[in-house]
């Protein structure tokens, strides 16, 4: 059998944060190809060291898919 115990589970709580991270790392990429230096960085530093780190570290709700993942 697999060892469930170092397995990574993400709710879609998490994916949809993650998302979001990448989402605006893309855009702060974009802006800054478009010479933006007010709104790239902000854009970039919110994707790498704010979305994505909350997206790996946040529990959740105790919703649907949280009580799936506990049994």
């Amino acid at each position: 059998m697999k060892n469930k115990k170092n397995a990574l589970y993400l709710a879609k709580v998490n994916w949809i944060i993650f998302a979001s991270g990448i989402l605006s790392i893309v855009l702060g990429y974009l802006f800054l190809a478009r010479e933006s230096l007010t709104l790239s960085p902000i854009l970039l530093v919110l994707g790498y060291a704010v979305l994505i780190p909350v997206s790996l570290a946040f529990k959740g709700f105790k919703g649907k898919d949280n009580k799936k993942e506990e049994k």
